[in-house]
């Protein structure tokens, strides 16, 4: 009775960003995610219980990570809930030159952008600033 989090990893964790190579990582992403959750559902999980997560962060290069946030609305077309994990992540520091704990700003650009493009699970490590920015986008882009 639980829900289910099929994310997206090049390779794995050992070697996941040694060198990511993708013709398309949005296509190439996407149909993972379209392969992984008909697996699923095939196996009984309940499509209503899976949330799809494009693995920010995981075998991909700055670049990668930018164009999913980018095309995240082709993802969300699968039609299953969104997840995004940008908080904190290396590429927001690399894009910004900030440490790790001075990433908050960054992290909620992101967010509020993968919103915007339809996303609607976000793990964070700052929830009370996001709820925040997310309330403030919320109130911006959705009709009442």
């Amino acid at each position: 009775g639980l829900d289910c989090c099929l994310m997206h990893m090049l390779g794995e964790p050992r070697t996941m960003q040694d060198n990511p190579r993708y013709d398309d990582v949005v296509s190439e992403v996407k149909a993972f995610l379209e392969a992984r959750l008909a697996f699923a559902v095939a196996e009984g999980i309940p499509e209503e219980r899976i949330h799809l997560d494009p693995g920010i962060g995981f075998g991909k290069t700055v670049e990668h990570n930018l164009e999913l946030l980018r095309r995240l609305d082709e993802l969300v077309a699968l039609g299953r809930p969104v997840l995004v994990g940008v908080s904190r992540k290396s590429f927001l520091g690399r894009l910004t030159g900030r440490e790790v704990h001075e990433r908050l700003p960054a992290t909620l650009a992101a967010n509020v952008l993968a919103f915007t493009r339809g996303a609607s699970l976000f793990r964070v490590h700052d929830v009370a600033p996001l709820r925040d920015a997310l309330i403030v986008a919320a109130a911006t882009v959705r009709a009442p």
